[in-house]
């Protein structure tokens, strides 16, 4: 749902059964995390192309994603933040665009806010997933610039009626393509010994190998509850 507000609402973008009918290049910075990923779903299903979209280790996963024939492409954040704007200018380049009016940062933090804005149309929107009030005072006056929260479709962080209504008919069109088989989960890993397992799997997290991935505890295999 956090992808969906972000596509549809905060950028305002074509609907999937609206689809887009010309190219529209759209930025996706954070490719692999749960709510990148979906974005890119849910893109592809409103024909919106070229994706644009910043990844590192979980680019293999996001590669599953995207349709290289319509221009989409990955840029590898970890090669700093130079060549991830050289990057987007190429892939710009490549597909006949000289700009891109349209940007979700998944990641919002390490940098990602101010790469975008090097290469973000000054007249285009991005939307957030975390908090950027301060990074906001360096942005230009033309730009709009939103923050999405899940929470908007049941009335909180300022959401409204209309956004009710959003989450209302979307998580149906969830349901539906669930049912139907277009639309799937995140990736997952169960993790051993149930809650016994969280400590490691925080020291992963803070490591940075949980790309592309969740983590699942099983409460009733903690060894402790077995007993």
């Amino acid at each position: 749902m956090t992808a969906a507000i972000a596509l549809f609402q905060r950028l305002e973008l074509p609907d999937p059964w609206t689809p887009s009918r010309t190219p529209t290049p759209l930025i996706v910075y954070g490719g692999s995390t749960a709510v990148g990923s979906y974005a890119l779903k849910l893109a592809v299903r409103a024909n919106i192309h070229p994706l644009i979209v910043v990844a590192g280790a979980g680019a293999h996963y996001v590669e599953k994603l995207i349709d290289r024939s319509k221009g989409d492409t990955i840029i590898d954040y970890r090669a700093g933040p130079d060549a991830v704007v050289e990057g987007i200018q190429n892939a710009l380049r490549s597909t006949g665009h000289d700009k891109v009016e349209y940007a979700l940062d998944a990641v919002s933090e390490k940098g990602s806010i101010e790469t975008l804005l090097r290469v973000l149309d000054p007249h285009g929107k991005i939307t957030f997933v975390l908090w950027y009030d301060e990074a906001a005072k360096t942005f230009p006056s033309t730009l709009q610039h939103s923050l999405t929260v899940v929470g908007a479709v049941h009335g909180q962080y300022g959401g409204t009626e209309k956004e009710k209504d959003f989450g209302y008919v979307y998580f149906r069109y969830f349901a539906r393509g669930l049912a139907e088989g277009w639309f799937s989960g995140h990736p997952y890993e169960v993790r051993k010994d149930g809650l016994d397992g969280v400590e490691q799997a925080l020291k992963d997290l803070k490591a940075g190998k949980a790309s592309a991935v969740k983590y699942v505890f099983r409460i009733a295999e903690t060894p402790a509850l077995k007993k």
